[in-house]
């Protein structure tokens, strides 16, 4: 079993025997009816405070469960440069899908997106994850995926990125636009270390893999339609730019 199987396998356990059949009928349906997912995407009001508007490169990294639809969404934003699949919260050693995976180590699947600050704003990026990208208000989970390596949390690289979180998440929970409290954890100084390479551009790559047809497809379609002003069609690749 490859890595990747290990993961479907254990996202949803009744997929993994059928697997080539369900891809097959995957892909036939998404091809004939809109995509849907297990979570629909969020109408949020930008936030009221975020960072100044600055010139050149930053970072910022989001775990919203499984990295392939977050990553995905993030490729597909206006103004990032580079969004990779990995995990942070833990130690360098154990930064492995599969010990990742026992929900031991203290990581979470996240992604480190490098964007421009004079093109897209953290607070819009911030404003992309709760709405789009994942369900801010799941414990520890997020749709099949169960554990704290699925965990919702902000990593935030610095004191403004912090602020702007915290203020944020307060706006949105006194705004009332989720059904239940955000549960979005924030922790700070934890250093991101890339996944394996099988991991990276996955939503791109395998569109019609059942995981994603069920689960992502329709977050990219949400982008789309939520945010027209930061949507791009054409998604930055991680593999792509690493063999330029």
């Amino acid at each position: 079993m490859t890595g990747i199987d290990k993961k479907a396998a254990r996202r949803s356990p009744f997929l993994a025997p059928l697997a080539a059949l369900v891809l097959t009928a995957a892909a036939a349906a998404f091809w004939q009816t809109p995509a849907r997912s297990a979570e629909d995407a969020v109408v949020i009001p930008p936030p009221a405070v975020d960072e100044k508007a600055a010139g050149g490169t930053e970072t910022a990294i989001f775990a919203g469960g499984c990295f392939w639809g977050v990553q995905g969404v993030f490729q597909h934003v206006k103004g990032v440069s580079k969004a990779v699949s990995g995990y942070t919260g833990g130690s360098a050693e154990n930064a492995v899908y599969e010990t990742v995976g026992t929900g031991r180590t203290g990581h979470a699947e996240s992604v480190e997106i490098t964007y421009d600050p004079s093109k897209v704003t953290y607070g819009q990026l911030l404003q992309v994850y709760f709405s789009v990208a994942h369900n801010p208000t799941q414990l520890n989970y997020q749709g099949p995926d169960q554990g704290t390596q699925y965990r919702s949390t902000i990593f935030a690289e610095n004191d403004e990125q912090k602020k702007v979180a915290e203020r944020y998440i307060a706006q949105l929970d006194k705004a009332k636009v989720f059904a239940k409290p955000i549960v979005t954890t924030l922790e700070t100084g934890k250093t991101f270390y890339p996944a394996e390479d099988y991991h990276q551009d996955f939503l791109t790559l395998n569109p019609t893999y059942p995981y994603i047809v069920y689960n992502d497809l329709s977050k990219i379609e949400n982008l789309k339609s939520l945010f027209p002003k930061l949507y791009t069609e054409k998604p930055v690749l991680v593999l792509a730019s690493s063999k330029s």
